[in-house]
């Protein structure tokens, strides 16, 4: 789908890690159409997370990719990204002395919102919610 053409864009990828640039990238071009620019800071980090997130931990079998959803809803983005892994992903407590496991904290700090839902199919949708604010 075409980001100038709608308010969505359904797009699907591998468990690769050179797909969180990717999809970062078709990010911005949604964000540009959409005339939601200026939340393309935030945006893309919680994208990272968020894929980065299922890509590491979603066992991913072929056709059972893991999908992005860009939704534009006025002036609000939602993010999802949906993987057919039955796990929740978990706040967990900060352990400064981890190299990683504070991706969510940083989703919740810069998003609007954020939560997790079953999908239509196997797994989960993790999503988030950024408004451009007055």
């Amino acid at each position: 789908m075409n980001p100038g053409l709608g308010d969505s864009v359904v797009l699907r990828w591998s468990r690769h890690p050179r797909c969180v640039g990717l999809a970062r990238w078709e990010l911005r071009k949604a964000l540009a159409a959409w005339g939601l620019a200026p939340l393309e800071e935030a945006a893309v980090l919680v994208l990272s997370e968020l894929l980065t997130n299922a890509g590491r931990h979603a066992r991913v079998s072929p056709g059972r990719e893991i999908e992005t959803w860009y939704v534009r809803l006025s002036d609000t983005l939602r993010i999802e990204v949906h993987d057919t892994s039955p796990e929740w992903p978990e706040v967990r407590e900060e352990d400064l002395e981890a190299p990683g496991g504070r991706g969510l904290t940083l989703v919740a700090a810069l998003a609007d919102s954020w939560g997790v839902k079953d999908r239509n199919g196997p797994g989960k949708s993790v999503w988030a919610e950024l408004s451009l604010h007055e």
